[in-house]
């Protein structure tokens, strides 16, 4: 797999379909007796033509001379990181302590939070794909732009980039005692609307490749992932993958419950993607 950053212009269409009130993923909508919504059922912006994620095929990347190195504020700060489980996954409260710049982004973007994607099915958890291969688990962080940073004075344009998501896709390897303490906080939310807090100060450079590995990324406009699915993110694709044991793995897909409003009854995530 080449290591290039690359301007990608592709999206992925996705079929009309009537907007409903609770959305869940394919797998939850035959345990839930169909009163949760699969994603062919999907409302807002889902079925529209820029939507995520998407099939990256590296021979079709083009190189964007104008994307080069990000500029990470406060990613080095360790706290103790407010920890939930949503109903749809594992979510990290970042507050406002981080942002980034550069990166080819129009403006400073500052973290709020991130989360994790899985399947049951180990190597098959991720949303995007590099050339139709999928990774184990795939990890967003997501930042919202900072009002007043942006290099765009047309107050009139669309805003396509509202919102920047770093993604980072996750293989079976060796234990990744940096991602440890957020593994031991999911004993602690196993229900949906249940928070915790990390027992351990960790930064969100601890669970990222080595700083050297994140120049190297794919680039595009898309959309949010889960309903309404606004086209508003500028998404940043990183080809270095993080490193998670199988056992660490497992216990993310074990802990983590769906919404019970869903289908009446509690039951594990086993695809979240």
């Amino acid at each position: 797999m080449r290591l290039l950053p690359a301007l990608l212009v592709l999206a992925a269409a996705r079929p009309w379909a009537h907007a409903g009130s609770h959305w869940c993923y394919q797998n939850q909508v035959k345990p839930s007796n169909y009163t949760c919504l699969g994603p062919d059922q999907w409302g807002d912006s889902c079925q529209n033509d820029r939507q995520s994620p998407i099939n990256i095929v590296t021979a079709k990347t083009l190189l964007d001379p104008n994307l080069g190195p990000f500029s990470f504020s406060g990613y080095d700060k360790k706290q103790k990181w407010a920890v939930q489980n949503n109903g749809h996954s594992v979510m990290v409260l970042l507050g406002d302590e981080a942002s980034i710049a550069g990166g080819g982004l129009a403006a400073r973007y500052r973290a709020k939070q991130l989360h994790l994607h899985w399947s049951k099915v180990l190597d098959w958890g991720s949303e995007h794909s590099f050339d139709g291969d999928r990774f184990a688990m795939e990890i967003h962080m997501v930042h919202e732009k900072e009002k007043g940073t942006s290099r765009n004075t047309n107050k009139n344009q669309d805003p396509k980039d509202e919102i920047a998501v770093l993604a980072f896709m996750v293989e079976a390897g060796s234990k990744n005692v940096n991602f440890q303490p957020l593994v031991q906080a999911l004993s602690d939310i196993p229900s949906p609307n249940m928070n915790t807090t990390l027992k351990d100060d960790i930064s969100l450079f601890d669970l990222l490749p080595k700083k050297e590995k994140l120049r190297h990324y794919f680039r595009y406009l898309g959309s949010l992932t889960t309903p309404g699915c606004d086209e508003k993110v500028v998404w940043t694709v990183f080809q270095e993958p993080i490193q998670l044991h199988k056992d660490q793995g497992t216990r993310v897909r074990a802990l983590v419950w769906e919404d019970p409003t869903c289908h009446g009854a509690t039951r594990p995530v086993r695809h979240n993607y």
